[in-house]
């Protein structure tokens, strides 16, 4: 029998809280529950979960608090926070303090176990960062030749363009926020010049994808980033 994959629910809404835990139950999982931050901090060892599922907005330490320190201890374990969905700076903030990615409230359950489910398999698979090629539906990266191919026929890439779509196909399945993403391609001084990735990423998509105004691979959180999609 397949292990059920285990997940911390970090809710101080005890009606939310319930909910997730008898929904997340039905489709699978095996669900443990907190109240708080602190209370989530001292379960956290005494069961090896595969997830946290971490509200933003709760009494005490809080979710962002709460994010960062489960985030040192357990270096790897994926956390997604759930927030409501005006509050993009607390996404971005929650992304930066170790956040694997967020879902909005009011949150559709399709896309919650989606995103659970594919944290869970990233953290289980080996580091993207550190590997050389990435192959991910048609679009598959060489880091070592430089080479990016659709379908095996080779697509030309400006240094750039190659630059950000590597640190996308790497963190694949992740929301990248734009500071981040400026900042790694141009360097730690830049992260307030947008337009640079617009520009960039609507080159990809013309040059990558079927269709450049309904994006298959290259998508848009918005006022957050961008996401490469997951396999």
């Amino acid at each position: 029998m397949e292990q059920k994959s285990k997940v911390l629910v970090v809710e101080d809404d005890d009606g939310i809280r319930q909910s997730l835990f008898e929904t997340l139950g039905a489709l699978g999982f095996a669900v443990g529950e907190s109240r708080s931050g602190e209370e989530a901090l001292s379960r956290l060892p005494m069961t090896d979960y595969d997830a946290v599922l971490l509200d933003i907005n709760m009494p005490g330490m809080g979710g962002m608090e709460a994010c960062r320190r489960i985030s040192q201890a357990y270096p790897g374990l994926p956390i997604i926070m759930l927030t409501v969905r005006e509050d993009e700076d607390d996404k971005v903030r929650a992304l930066d303090l170790g956040a694997d990615d967020y879902v909005t409230k009011p949150f559709q359950v399709r896309e919650l176990t989606a995103r659970l489910r594919s944290a869970i398999r990233r953290a289980k698979t080996p580091t993207r960062s550190s590997a050389p090629v990435f192959s991910i539906g048609d679009i598959c990266l060489d880091a070592v030749r430089h080479r990016v191919e659709k379908q095996g026929e080779e697509i030309h890439l400006t240094p750039k363009e190659f630059d950000v779509l590597h640190h996308l196909m790497a963190n694949a399945g992740r929301p990248v926020p734009h500071q981040r993403l400026l900042s790694s391609i141009w360097g730690p001084e830049y992260g307030e010049e947008r337009e640079y990735l617009r520009v960039l990423v609507n080159q990809l998509r013309k040059k990558l994808e079927d269709d450049a105004s309904h994006p298959a691979y290259i998508l848009t959180d918005s006022y957050i980033g961008y996401r490469f999609r997951d396999e």
